[in-house]
Order: structure tokens, then C-alpha cells, then sequence
């Protein structure tokens, strides 16, 4: 227990047969439950587990017979957590490079009612300058390129640290929010930050420490793979976001001025590239003036009505 509210912790394991004994060894003793989740893994770690078990009751071992991913198996961890009717579950990695003992900074701002769900963000000014020594700089850069389209995709335009699984989250946001909406493979909390801002969830980031093992593999994401993959899932995730929040749940004009968006700026692209293509290479005709104009006013009435749309979207979601 932690200040009278039930607490869990949710592992999400794959191929952790040599980290996922020093994880359980880290987590605080006023967790109640560890909910490591087998997402099928080829090697042993559910024989680490399982000794594990024997030593520490508040270990509970959950299998997949299918792999889901690392989101599913948080999700598993979620409804688990849920069912046995644990005030907030915490989720941090079974490749122990996760701060346990700053579990109480995700904890707190919960407690206070300042939000439903708090992660960790390693790029926080106080944590800054610590996370870009430690950090891979590809690694740095590629999320902050992911950063800037979830923001545009979950409406949390505030949100930093997007990539971070450190995440705390109440037993009522777990019960409210249909998980079926949420991606299962790697990317899964850029899609929990989509879902949970459907559902008006209130989020809030705290500075933790960026932790990376000397001589370990800091991560089993293959960039190109995780591209292709990744930013698909941002815009199918994107779209359901606004038919959910602003058609079905509520109803706002601003997806009208993202589908005037959608519609106009791509047509106003495509119009003048042809008619600079047309003139060099084609019939080297030259080019009317109302053919330019007409161009000209879908790129800038297609861009003026994006920035409306992401405007309030924000507002909405602050």
C-alpha cells in the first residue's frame, strides 16, 4: 500500500531472461502486486519468474499462448490489475532500466487528483542534460521526430517525452477505456496517449532519470521496421481519435476544418506541382495567372484551416 491506495506493478517481459530477476529484486516493498506478463518469450525468463514466485508472493506470472506485443501485455497487466481491484498500476520494462525508486513521483499527482495518468518524461529541464549523455543521439533525435506527429495524432500538444513506458494510471481509467482501440506492438504508448485523450483523460509528465545499462541491448526496436510501422498506426489512430472525441462522444467544427485541410492542401500541392512540371518539362506552356491563384488559395486556405484545427484541438485538450 501507498498512502492508503493498493498498487501494482506491470512488467511486460520478452527475452528477459537475464534482466527480469533484477527488476523484481528493484520493485519497492510497498508495491502489492508484480504482474510480469510472458508475451510468449523463446527463452526462460518464465523459469526466473517462476523462483521468483517462490520467494516473493506478490509476484503473479501472466502468459500469452499468442505474442501481442509489448502493449498487450501491458493491457494484460492493465485488466489484471483491474480484476483484482488495485487502486493504480504502474508499468515500467523487465529490462531494469527503469527508476523503481521514483515510483512515488508517477504516484503522487494522482493522489492529489491533478490527473489520471502521469509518465515519466527524460527530457524534463531537470533531467535534461543527464538523459542526452546517456542517451543513444539516434535514438534522441528519432523521438523527438516521433514526438512532434503524436502530439498532432493524441491532441497533447504539452506531452514531450512520448516514447516513455514509465506510466502510472487509476483503476477507473483502466475500467472506462475500451483497450480493443489501442495498438498492441511496439508504439503502443503513442497510441495510449491517443486513446487516453479520446476518453478526456487528464495526463500529466514528471522528470525522471534515463536509465541505460552499461553492455546491454538498449532496445529491441529496429528503426526502418519501427517507421513503417509506427507512423501508419499515428494517422489510423489520429482519424479514430476525431470521429471518437468530436463526432461520437462530443461534437466540435474542428474536424471540418481538418477535412477542409485533408482536402485543399493536397490538391493545392498537386496543382502546382504540375503546372511547374507542365511548364519545364511538359508542354512548356506558360502558366495563367488564375491557375496560380487557385493553387495558391488551396495551399494557403488548406494551411490556414490545419492550423485552426490544431488549434482547437489543443484548446480542447489542455
Amino acid at each position: 500500500m501507498y498512502k492508503g491506495k493498493s498498487i501494482s506493478f506491470v512488467v511486460p517481459a520478452y527475452n528477459e531472461e537475464k534482466l527480469v530477476g533484477p527488476t523484481i529484486e528493484s520493485v519497492p516493498d510497498y508495491i502489492d502486486k508484480i504482474y510480469v506478463v510472458d508475451d510468449c518469450s523463446p527463452d526462460n525468463q518464465n523459469a526466473v519468474v517462476e523462483k521468483y514466485q517462490l520467494k516473493d508472493e506478490r509476484v503473479v506470472l501472466l502468459k500469452h499462448t499468442e505474442n501481442q506485443g509489448p502493449g498487450g501485455a501491458v493491457i494484460t497487466g492493465y485488466l489484471q490489475s483491474s480484476k483484482d481491484n488495485i487502486d493504480i498500476a504502474v508499468v515500467g520494462g523487465g529490462d531494469n532500466q527503469f527508476p523503481l525508486n521514483e515510483i512515488p513521483n508517477l504516484l503522487e499527482p494522482i493522489l492529489a487528483g491533478e490527473c489520471d495518468c502521469a509518465k515519466g518524461n527524460r527530457f524534463l529541464m531537470s533531467c535534461f542534460d543527464d538523459t542526452w549523455g546517456k542517451m543513444p543521439k539516434i535514438r534522441f533525435y528519432a523521438n523527438w521526430i516521433i514526438t512532434a506527429l503524436t502530439k498532432i495524432a493524441s491532441g497533447y500538444y504539452k506531452t514531450m517525452d512520448v516514447v516513455d513506458g514509465f506510466t502510472a494510471i487509476t483503476k477507473q481509467s483502466i475500467d472506462t477505456i475500451d483497450w480493443n482501440n489501442a495498438w498492441k506492438q511496439y508504439g503502443y504508448p503513442m497510441s495510449f496517449l491517443i486513446v487516453l485523450n479520446a476518453y478526456g483523460k487528464r495526463i500529466k509528465e514528471i522528470p525522471r532519470t534515463a536509465v541505460y545499462t552499461p553492455g546491454e541491448r538498449q532496445s529491441q526496436i529496429k528503426g526502418v521496421n519501427y517507421a513503417l510501422k509506427v507512423s501508419p498506426m499515428l494517422l489510423r489512430s489520429f482519424l479514430w481519435r476525431l470521429r471518437f472525441k468530436y463526432l461520437y462522444r462530443d461534437f466540435h467544427p474542428l474536424v471540418f476544418f481538418y477535412f477542409l485541410s485533408f482536402v485543399l492542401l493536397p490538391t493545392g500541392l498537386a496543382l502546382g506541382f504540375y503546372l511547374f512540371f507542365d511548364k519545364l518539362f511538359l508542354t512548356g506552356a506558360a502558366v495563367s495567372g488564375p491557375r496560380s491563384i487557385l493553387s495558391a488559395l488551396f495551399i494557403s486556405t488548406g494551411f490556414m484551416s490545419l492550423l485552426f484545427a490544431m488549434l482547437f484541438d489543443m484548446e480542447e485538450s489542455k
